[in-house]
């Protein structure tokens, strides 16, 4: 998934407002000095994967993606 897009099985406003928790919270744990992996950890998406070795962003992306199929798993 490129940076930010909205994945094609998700409502845009659920993801939009799942990307605005990730960079919160991302931008919470960098501030601790956390790395993204920490982030990643924090959502229990695993310890160090590619994403986290590509950055922020990527790492922001999958723990937003994260939050809305916790949501979908919800509802359905």
């Amino acid at each position: 998934m490129m940076h930010n897009q909205t994945p094609h099985d998700v409502q845009p406003a659920q993801y939009s407002e799942a990307l605005l928790i990730a960079r919160q919270s991302c931008a919470r744990i960098f501030a601790r000095g956390g790395t993204p992996s920490d982030a990643l950890q924090a959502f229990g998406l695993g310890p160090c994967t590619e994403e986290a070795k590509d950055g922020w962003p990527r790492t922001v992306d999958r723990i937003a993606a994260a939050i809305c199929a916790k949501a979908q798993k919800r509802a359905a």
